[in-house]
């Protein structure tokens, strides 16, 4: 046999018979694992923002499809106004939380301690403790400190409470828990970069306020702004210190709803859920514009809130 029949033989050989390739059943399971996670955590949302466009009077009762709820929302003054202190809750407590954390986290990384420990302790404490351990301890601590926090008459505004004193107590409430959070995402990026080019600006005569305003400022921004996001969506959707806290004109939409479901739960409030939904996305695009300007992406938000600096 000449070896071009030999060659040829070969070749109709490995052309006949193809390569099996092993099914990994391991691979298979995972995926199907991972889709079933996501179906579990997405569906009831997915269930919210359908029944949202529900015509009858009942949430579960589907009598059609339509918009009659959310054309009716502009018109709901409960409703607009339970979402008005809802959002004005979240900016505030977000403001102090990302001020308060963002500060406590710098002074954690860049001058560490014997304080530290303690310090982190403490943080740790805020993390672990029941919501509703927090809720009456604040309770408590209003009643008894009154000042600012006394209520005015009739729930509105004077000379001494330009705030809502309901809504100052939201701010103080949700802030407690979001400023520990923004403490530890604050000191994880700023522990994993290297102090070189703030010691470098302090050489060349920087002062403090500039090397912080030029270098430290855009190497930690990721983790102010996951902070500050973070922080505003805790607040948006707390329930229980909400309930406890919160005071004349001042309830927000989560004690809103906690308080429609004990009679029959309405279209509107799906609708109006969705909407936060909405503003919630909207508010996750301005952040990653935000980072894509500023040279940094969504992954280094990640690295940052899973403590990889």
């Amino acid at each position: 046999m000449s070896a071009g029949t030999v060659t040829t033989a070969r070749a109709s050989e490995a052309t006949a018979a193809p390569p099996r390739h092993k099914v990994d059943l391991t691979n298979i399971a995972l995926t199907v694992w991972g889709v079933l996670v996501y179906v579990f955590l997405f569906l009831p949302i997915v269930m919210i923002v359908a029944f949202s466009f529900n015509k009858g009077r009942a949430l579960l009762a589907w009598e059609g499809f339509g918009f009659d709820w959310y054309k009716g929302l502009p018109h709901n003054d409960v409703i607009l106004g339970t979402i008005s202190t809802s959002l004005k809750a979240a900016v505030g407590a977000a403001v102090i939380a990302t001020v308060l954390g963002s500060l406590a986290g710098i002074a954690l990384a860049r001058r560490p301690g014997k304080w530290t420990i303690l310090f982190m302790a403490l943080v740790f404490l805020v993390l672990v403790t029941p919501e509703i351990v927090d809720a009456i301890s604040l309770l408590i601590w209003y009643v008894r400190i009154k000042g600012p926090f006394a209520p005015v008459p009739g729930g509105g505004t004077d000379l001494l409470h330009p705030v809502n004193y309901g809504l100052l107590r939201l701010w103080v409430g949700h802030a407690l828990f979001a400023t520990a959070v923004v403490t530890l995402i604050v000191r994880a990026r700023l522990a994993g970069l290297d102090e070189s080019l703030e010691e470098a600006a302090a050489d060349l005569y920087a002062s403090p306020w500039r090397t912080f305003r030029q270098i430290t400022l855009p190497l930690m921004l990721p983790a102010v702004l996951a902070g500050a996001l973070l922080s505003f969506s805790l607040s948006l959707d707390n329930t229980i210190i909400s309930t406890f806290v919160h005071g004349a004109g001042a309830t927000p939409w989560p004690v809103y709803v906690f308080s429609a479901v004990r009679s029959i739960l309405r279209p509107e409030i799906a609708a109006a859920s969705t909407l936060l939904l909405l503003l919630t996305l909207v508010a996750l695009g301005l952040v990653a514009l935000v980072l894509k300007r500023s040279g940094d992406s969504a992954e280094d938000v990640a690295r940052t809130m899973a403590g990889a600096g």
